[in-house]
């Protein structure tokens, strides 16, 4: 089983790119998780576009047709999921009748440094993709990360995020 992480954060040490690793240790030993590198490259949605869309766009396409599954995880940006993750789900969903999106399992998880562990976000997330056709396992799996010294005497801090993502890895089973 292959399946296409995709973290809503574009930071590259991010805490959501992060958590992917950590749920990737969860999968099944006959599942693979991929993580999606090309969502800063995917330009904004235009429907003027839509029938011949950029080389990202076809890329995004077909990581998520060559995915049996797909795992988001999601920052929380003013309570809910990043605006270039929206416009890629919005790419990925239309034209309606080649949505990649359509009927394609899909868990959301997220990590975040507020008190509520994105799950705001998460519900937004689970909603939009809900909309775009993919067949969304409905469980929140969250992650509070907080910024602490890596050394008392250290100038450089480490993020530290504690995961739950046991739900979504219950939820799995059923894709």
């Amino acid at each position: 089983m292959r399946v296409l992480g995709v973290s809503g954060s574009l930071r590259r040490d991010s805490h959501n790119r992060r958590l992917l690793q950590a749920a990737a240790a969860t999968l099944p030993p006959e599942a693979e998780l991929v993580v999606y590198e090309g969502l800063k490259a995917i330009p904004p949605f235009d429907e003027d576009d839509e029938h011949s869309p950029a080389r990202a766009v076809h890329d995004w396409r077909g990581a998520i047709s060559d995915a049996d599954a797909l795992l988001f995880a999601t920052p929380e940006y003013n309570s809910s999921i990043p605006g270039h993750l929206k416009n890629a789900l919005d790419w990925a969903s239309r034209p309606i009748a080649e949505a990649a999106l359509a009927n394609k399992p899909a868990a959301v998880i997220g990590a975040s440094t507020g008190s509520f562990g994105a799950v705001w976000a998460q519900a937004a997330l689970r909603k939009a993709l809900a909309a775009a056709g993919a067949r969304v396992i409905d469980r929140a799996a969250t992650a509070r990360c907080s910024i602490r010294s890596a050394q008392p005497s250290s100038t450089r801090s480490s993020p530290s995020c504690s995961a739950r993502p046991r739900s979504a890895e219950r939820g799995h089973r059923s894709w």
